[in-house]
């Protein structure tokens, strides 16, 4: 028997804890907002420079180019026409699909393949988060394993082509078009003169300047163990990037084993090891995006390593056994809110 549960996709897992006490400059208690349901999840934009409201109307149409660009099943989705001329043809793709495209190959090779960008034979075949989704046959898994391979992505950067040199190869830009949005946003944001906002891709959280009050936002961190909106602990963050990862986002339920939607390019499972969650906190949201998956690869003390060496990037994890490991930057950032975690050392 098979059970399935499928929580929205890129489920909202932060909470801001931060209220508005007062206006600094030109800036709103009450801020312009947007909200759609986009790219499979909830996008909320907040904007709080007065007379910005029309911004809105920018952001949302980029948002919605770059998500039929890159998005599977898409009417103009290049991601799918690339993938539907594996082995036969290069695509020529926009200038910003080509950039993640690039920026998805740097990351597989950084990862040296725990993460892939190809790896769209495999979240096809589980398909975790949709109906349809099952655990594969070993002889299924083994089959589309030998598909994936970001290093026969080859891009031509002068003719901006994308060609995947084996036949059946499909590029799964999933674990990083979300964080690229995101930032995509924040330059449209910095190019109409927006100072002081809030981004919302389904979890892909980017707060720009300060809040109203002339504070840092105050941003709480889920507890991924409950529902949305219960939380670990709390961090103060400005013009930062705070993505998190979990592995009860998205799972499949067979004969009592839990299989979470974090799959592991090289054995086509799931990724198991002890980390239940991880928050990635940095500049750029694609890193975060990317890097959030990264380290579910390496386990926790292989992903703390790997973050520490990483400049301008900081994380959270939270273990399966309630404890909390942060890194060296964030010791006297994160605060502990819930009595049910610990602080841990490694």
């Amino acid at each position: 028997m098979i059970k399935k549960r499928a929580t929205i996709v890129g489920l909202l897992i932060l909470v801001f804890l931060a209220g508005c006490s007062s206006n600094e400059g030109d800036l709103l208690q009450s801020p312009y907002k947007q909200t759609e349901f986009l790219m499979g999840t909830v996008v909320t934009v907040k904007i709080y420079d007065e007379g910005k409201e029309n911004v809105l109307d920018s952001v949302f149409n980029r948002i919605e180019m770059l998500a039929e660009q890159i998005g599977v099943g898409e009417v103009d989705s290049q991601i799918d026409e690339v993938n539907a001329n594996a082995g036969e043809k290069p695509t020529e793709v926009t200038d910003d699909v080509f950039e993640l495209v690039q920026a998805g190959k740097s990351y597989s090779e950084q990862a040296e393949g725990s993460f892939d960008i190809t790896i769209g034979p495999l979240t096809s075949l589980w398909h975790i988060g949709y109906d349809d989704a099952r655990k594969p046959e070993q002889a299924e898994i083994d089959e589309v394993l030998s598909l994936i391979n970001y290093k026969k992505v080859t891009l031509d950067e002068e003719n901006k082509t994308v060609y995947l040199e084996d036949e059946n190869m499909q590029m799964d830009l999933g674990a990083i078009a979300k964080g690229f949005i995101a930032d995509e946003v924040n330059e449209v944001l910095d190019e109409n003169g927006v100072t002081t906002s809030i981004i919302d891709l389904g979890g892909n959280i980017f707060v720009k300047g300060n809040n109203p009050s002339g504070d840092k936002w105050t941003v709480g961190i889920q507890d991924p163990f409950s529902a949305r909106g219960e939380t670990v602990g709390k961090i103060e963050a400005s013009d930062q990037s705070i993505v998190t990862s979990g592995i009860y986002e998205r799972y499949l339920e067979v004969d009592g084993v839990s299989y979470h939607h974090l799959l592991n390019p090289i054995d086509g499972y799931p990724f198991d090891n002890e980390i239940a969650g991880v928050t990635i906190v940095s500049e750029k949201s694609i890193d975060g995006d990317a890097l959030s998956t990264v380290v579910f690869s390496k386990g926790l003390e292989g992903g703390m390593a790997f973050i520490e060496n990483q400049e301008g990037v900081e994380a959270i994890f939270v273990n399966k056994d309630n404890q909390i490991f942060i890194t060296s930057g964030l010791e006297d950032e994160f605060q502990l809110t819930n009595d049910s975690f610990q602080l841990g050392e490694l």
